[in-house]
């Protein structure tokens, strides 16, 4: 069967290829693998149907059961996109989302370049607040966090939203995982040269950490597009509102019908869907790389 034929292949993984000479091992793999389509099945179906729906007509949306709708026309997608002006969101979430990647590998990376390679005195106070940090609820810093930012006029910016990225507490443990993997020799020599802390910072940890990075700044951007609560609270009246922030005011919008909501929703979802899909691999290795010491 050219299923297990693929296994010849194998170069890691828990089942090689000399293992399907088992009958009971090729039956447990075939079962893995329906299991594991089926799941795929159940995860991705709403997402199918959302995108399936936004090609029906309210009238065809709203009176049929059918998944697939009676045409594929894409003139209602471009009516939508122009109707509600989303091109403007798209522009107010990418800028977000730029700075938001620059301030999580900026400041995030900065911190853990400090607890894990500098290691000053206190350095292990100061990182078991940043654990500590992580078992208290972010909602429940919002108020004190908006009343800080209307007090220094920041409101209707998107500076607060590219701070918030820069201090995440998941992130500084998996800069600080990576950071503290690195070769010592490199810095030790760059000291020997005379090499300040931040030179060392920038020109020899940074160019070593290239796997973390890109993980980090994958992080930071899908976490920046779908972020709502703290871009509702900042931008919401001030004409620079995210697609997510967007996304929430179409339900009181008498223009929008449930397919033009739905259409809104494909654009929203398109972008990270994009990232994902492009550098899941880098995702899985570089978390992967950075839990490990070594």
């Amino acid at each position: 069967m050219s299923f297990f034929t693929k296994y010849r292949d194998k170069a890691d993984g828990s089942i090689r290829h000399y293992d399907m000479h088992t009958p009971g091992v090729r039956v447990a793999a075939v079962i893995i693998f329906i299991a594991c389509l089926v799941i795929v099945t159940i995860a991705l179906f709403p997402v199918f149907w959302v995108f399936l729906s936004s090609f029906k007509t309210i009238a065809e949306f709203r009176n049929s059961n059918r998944i697939l709708p009676l045409a594929f026309d894409w003139s209602g997608w471009a009516e939508t996109w122009n109707n509600l002006k989303f091109g403007t969101n798209y522009i107010n979430s990418f800028v977000s989302v730029g700075g938001g990647v620059v301030c999580a590998v900026l400041f995030n990376g900065l911190l853990a370049y400090v607890l894990g390679v500098l290691r000053p005195r206190g350095s292990k106070v100061v990182f078991m607040l940043v654990m500590w940090s992580m078992l208290i609820p972010p909602t429940t810093s919002f108020v004190a966090l908006f009343l800080n930012i209307q007090r220094v006029g920041l409101t209707g910016s998107f500076i607060p939203l590219w701070l918030s990225m820069g201090a995440n507490a998941f992130w500084v443990i998996l800069f600080k995982e990576f950071f503290e993997s690195l070769p010592r020799d490199y810095i030790e020599a760059a000291e020997l040269d005379g090499c300040s802390s931040l030179g060392i910072f920038t020109r020899i940890v940074l160019p070593l950490s290239k796997p973390i990075l890109i993980v980090v700044a994958i992080f930071a951007v899908t976490a920046a597009w779908s972020d709502f609560l703290l871009p509702f609270l900042v931008l919401n009246g001030s004409g620079k509102e995210t697609v997510m922030v967007k996304l929430f005011s179409f339900r009181t919008n008498i223009r929008c019908t449930d397919v033009d909501i739905l259409r809104a929703v494909v654009f929203a979802i398109i972008p990270p869907a994009i990232i994902f899909a492009l550098f899941q691999k880098q995702i899985t290795d570089g978390v992967a790389a950075g839990g490990i010491k070594g």
